[in-house]
């Protein structure tokens, strides 16, 4: 009887039954289910990055710890020398002018940073563009504001870029906010500055906010080094970038970002995280400002793995006649399913068959049916070994 009442009495707030399904949730315990049969599974759905954090950013948080200025809690909007160093980082790397003290906000991970901009900005009733196939915690914000999405089709004729013509001009005029991400997830595409100029335009003329994940900003393949979008003249009036550490550092457990940007935006997302949180522990700052002025090294050898890792892929799917093109940045490939198949469907079979994990494209939108999504991480052998074991299902011809 008990339990019964509990039950009764607890009744979820109505913003908890509209938030989107964790597709990936699943996608981890299908995998798990595999290995847990002892099965060697090649894990390449998650984006999970498989390199340790460079030793001297781990030692300067071995060093912080133990400073007892760190134990204390630390200032609401985090240390201003990461914020100055998260500037000297986007002079050095774009050329970008930053104030530190009012354009940079310190994130709990750039994912935190892009679910507190819808609920900074939206309200009932507003819509949010969504790019489709995007990643999946643009909806999380946009559900916990009690907004509407409306998804911009990204498709190969059209470089994975959004086409702006298409969006109707009722539509542009409800629009609020708009995410984008480029190096892109899942698709590994690129983006021009004529695409951000236009962007920019678009943006100033339909008073849209524009939100740039652009999380794999460090990762760009055959010598391009990937534009930030506050590059753009007129960026910084329109929207805010978001960065993390944890690919371009292997920092993915350090959760260390931040949003850069429009001051007023920063500003709201400084305001809101005033009462969510009080800030990252000082230890964990010292180190990804060592991270963002020290020696980047690091991330140029980073890159290059992943490129290398890019082209033993790649050749092992010219021998087995899975055609694609090769992605532009980022460390995801995303390949088109075989005929006959969902790409859930086929994620499946490779999972039961091969035990091999994708990511089904569906998951990321509905533009996303017809593709999986791989990780380039694990190494060059694995990724060969994943890809003969595919082979000898003999879907391609």
């Amino acid at each position: 009887m008990e339990t019964q009442i509990g039950q009764h009495l607890i009744q979820p707030a109505t913003r908890m039954n509209g938030l989107p399904t964790q597709f990936f949730a699943k996608l981890v315990a299908k995998a798990n289910a595999q290995a847990a049969k002892g099965r060697d599974v090649i894990n390449l759905g998650q984006g999970n990055p498989d390199q340790p954090t460079p030793p001297h950013i781990v030692a300067k948080l071995q060093e912080a710890a133990a400073n007892p200025l760190y134990h204390k809690y630390p200032p609401f909007s985090g240390y201003p020398f990461l914020k100055e160093a998260v500037a000297k980082r986007y002079k050095e790397d774009y050329n970008v002018d930053v104030d530190p003290t009012t354009e940079v906000a310190i994130l709990f991970g750039g994912k935190t940073g892009l679910v507190e901009i819808s609920q900074c900005l939206l309200n009932p009733g507003d819509v949010c563009l969504v790019p489709d196939p995007g990643y999946p915690d643009y909806w999380s914000g946009v559900a916990l504001a009690g907004a509407e999405m409306s998804f911009m089709p990204l498709t190969e004729q059209n470089s994975y870029l959004p086409d702006y013509e298409a969006i109707s001009p009722e539509l542009a005029a409800r629009a609020k906010l708009m995410f984008m991400n480029y190096p892109n997830n899942p698709t590994g595409a690129v983006a021009s500055a004529a695409f951000y100029e236009q962007t920019v335009q678009y943006a100033e003329k339909h008073g849209i906010v524009v939100a740039s994940d652009f999380a794999y900003g460090a990762i760009g393949f055959d010598g391009h080094k990937p534009i930030s979008f506050l590059q753009t003249p007129g960026a910084k009036e329109v929207g805010v970038e978001f960065y993390t550490l944890s690919k371009t550092y292997n920092m993915a457990g350090w959760r260390v970002g931040f949003a850069i940007g429009n001051a007023q935006i920063i500003k709201l997302i400084n305001l809101i995280q005033d009462h969510y949180y009080c800030s990252l522990f000082g230890g964990i700052q010292e180190a990804a400002a060592l991270a963002l002025t020290g020696p980047q090294e690091c991330v140029n050898e980073l890159r290059a793995m992943y490129e290398r890792r890019r082209e033993a892929l790649f050749t092992a799917l010219d021998r087995i006649g899975w055609k694609a093109a090769r992605p532009g940045g980022s460390f995801f490939c995303w390949l088109p399913v075989p005929e006959g198949f969902t790409s859930e469907a086929f994620a499946d079979l490779l999972l039961q068959e091969a035990d091999v994990v994708v990511a089904p494209g569906v998951g990321f939108g509905t533009h996303g049916e017809g593709f999986v999504r791989l990780g380039l991480l694990t190494s060059e052998e694995r990724l060969q070994e994943a890809v003969e074991r595919i082979g000898k299902l003999n879907l391609f011809h």
